[in-house]
């Protein structure tokens, strides 16, 4: 049989990345039409290195860091915050981050990005007690624990300046916040489900 000699992605086998898709034919379209071509080497390297990972059904979906302006590793960052052309990303573990900073020195903007490990809400806390923090981030992502995500949100409201952005991941939970009252739930979507909804409704006040 003939070949183009061309190397095609192959399909996308992690679990649990669909997200609301619930069509793997039609995930896999958008991936092979949209991401894959666009893709940048570094994102797909993070990409491939996050997918062996034991913890992988935790990555945000593939086709979201294009708002990102900079490779970042691909497992969840507490919150990431994005000034000035530069990346200040908080995580309770610094083992995540490493994952992918070969890849990061790699692509030459490790010197972009401002690492700290620890618990997110101490150290925003202390963000919030420097006034020079003070509507200082063009851009912030929240990927965290759900929990605490309204928590996160009334200290990031002093961080971000006017006309900034504040991305907050699994807004819809699963879907769970758009399913009907009886649609049967996972426990933990069930348990967090009421802290989303939570936020949402802060947010639309």
């Amino acid at each position: 049989m003939a070949t183009t000699g061309v190397t095609q992605p192959a399909k996308h086998q992690e679990v649990g990345h669909k997200s609301l898709l619930q069509s793997d034919a039609l995930y896999q379209y958008i991936l092979e039409t949209s991401v894959y071509p666009r893709e940048p080497q570094s994102m797909k390297e993070l990409r491939e290195v996050t997918a062996k990972h034991p913890w992988n059904l935790m990555t945000t979906l593939v086709f979201t860091p294009v708002i990102h302006y900079f490779p970042l590793p691909s497992l969840s960052s507490e919150v990431i915050l994005d000034v000035e052309e530069k990346i200040l990303a908080l995580d309770i573990n610094r083992e995540n981050y490493e994952i992918g900073l070969p890849i990061i020195e790699k692509a030459g903007v490790a010197h972009k990005i401002d690492f700290r490990e620890g618990p997110a809400l101490p150290l925003l806390d202390q963000m919030v007690d420097d006034v020079t923090f003070h509507g200082s981030f063009d851009f912030i992502f929240v990927d965290a624990d759900k929990d605490n995500y309204l928590n996160y949100h009334k200290r990031l409201i002093d961080l971000v300046k006017v006309g900034g952005v504040i991305g907050y991941d699994n807004t819809l939970w699963n879907g769970s916040l758009v399913a009907p009252a009886d649609a049967p739930l996972r426990k933990y979507v069930r348990y967090y489900r009421d802290f989303v909804l939570e936020l949402n409704k802060s947010l639309g006040s």
